[in-house]
């Protein structure tokens, strides 16, 4: 996983890496989603289902949500 850091400009633009924008196929004027955690921000590329199918998706291959809340809870106790 490769992590850097970005300035945001005065503005509250950020520029993608030319070597993300090419590996995600994020052409110019494309769009990309963010998702706030509370403690961290997510950036996709926009399609492909969207983020909330993406989501749907993994939860349902982790048994849905209540299954893995119980999972999360019994790891991380303080979650629960």
């Amino acid at each position: 996983m490769a992590i850097s850091q970005h300035r945001v400009s005065a503005i509250g633009r950020l520029t993608l890496p030319a070597k993300a924008r090419h590996r995600w196929r994020i052409a110019d004027g494309g769009t990309v989603e963010i998702a706030d955690l509370g403690t961290a921000l997510v950036v996709l590329p926009a399609g492909r289902g969207g983020l909330k199918a993406m989501l749907s998706e993994a939860l349902e291959e982790a048994g849905g949500y209540q299954s893995l809340a119980r999972l999360v809870a019994a790891d991380e106790p303080d979650l629960a």
